[in-house]
């Protein structure tokens, strides 16, 4: 029998897209209006730096841990503020969940979302085929690069640093970086970028995939199957169905959170929620232990 779907009012379809938007060009904006308006908070600059390393108020020191790790495997010492703000980053993304990130702070997001929808509504088809674990290659690769050069590798060639520097400095060759960016997922391979290659994606995934707390819930009881949640997800392999009834929640570090599933299913069978209690401690729900006995006889 089939079930009813339910409706919502659009705008409120919408809540995710627009706060993961607010924040992140909110986040450009404390950089730019810090710079060239002189944005301060009892005569203190808002937010100076870049993504890199930034500072707070001129007073709390932050630094991204993924560029952190790669200037300290060059050999080169740090500050120790500095070390202090890459382990609080680094705090935040283990309890939140690390590919938060990407979809609400990234900057690049903003770029291979419009791409990614592009490719869905005019082009549909892939090139070539790329396993999303490849990312955790050119992960390996940028630390190891960063050993035998004496450099942060990925800092040299990050799309990510070098939209942020074009907003915030001004125009300059990092467009065109950015551009073929957009031109590869629009028409080479979708989420190349984000779903393949980063490695600071895969970084950030390995971060947060035993200890992240904000999780996507599953409602087994209620879904109809109909694969609306995977065909808009930019990460499809984290919403397998066996997997999502077995332990009630995307578990996958893989997930980043973007929220886009939740309003598109129509049974309202996904929310987010707070880490469940892993499979095997007892707190399983019935039809959750049902399913694992079903495909575990």
């Amino acid at each position: 029998m089939a079930t009813k779907r339910q409706t919502t009012p659009a705008l409120w379809n919408w809540r995710y897209l627009i706060l993961r938007r607010v924040v992140q060009i909110g986040v450009l904006l404390l950089f730019f209006g810090t710079l060239h308006w002189g944005w301060s908070l009892f005569g203190l600059p808002l937010l100076s730096g870049n993504l890199s390393a930034s500072e707070v108020l001129g007073q709390v020191t932050l630094a991204d841990p993924f560029a952190t790790l790669q200037i300290l495997l060059t050999g080169h010492g740090l500050q120790a503020e500095v070390l202090l703000g890459a382990a609080l980053v680094l705090g935040v993304f283990v309890i939140l969940g690390g590919r938060v990130w990407c979809s609400w702070v990234c900057p690049v997001n903003l770029v291979t979302d419009v791409a990614g929808v592009l490719h869905r509504k005019t082009w549909r088809k892939n090139l070539f085929a790329l396993p999303h674990h490849l990312r955790y290659t050119v992960l390996a690769l940028a630390l190891l690069l960063s050993v035998l050069i004496g450099l942060p590798a990925f800092e040299w060639v990050s799309p990510i640093g070098a939209m942020h520097r074009e907003i915030i400095f001004g125009l300059g060759l990092g467009w065109t970086a950015l551009v073929g960016l957009f031109l590869f997922d629009w028409l080479v391979v979708k989420h190349g970028w984000c779903g393949h290659l980063c490695p600071l994606g895969a970084f950030y995934s390995l971060v947060g995939r035993h200890t992240a707390q904000i999780r996507v819930k599953f409602d087994q009881s209620t879904c109809n199957g109909c694969g609306d949640c995977q065909a808009i997800c930019p990460e499809p392999q984290v919403l397998n169905l066996k997997r999502l009834a077995r332990d009630g929640q995307v578990l996958s570090g893989e997930c980043t959170n973007c929220a886009r599933c939740i309003p598109i299913c129509p049974e309202k069978s996904l929310a987010f929620g707070w880490r469940l209690t892993q499979p095997g401690s007892g707190s399983v729900p019935a039809q959750h232990r049902l399913i694992m006995k079903e495909d575990n006889p």
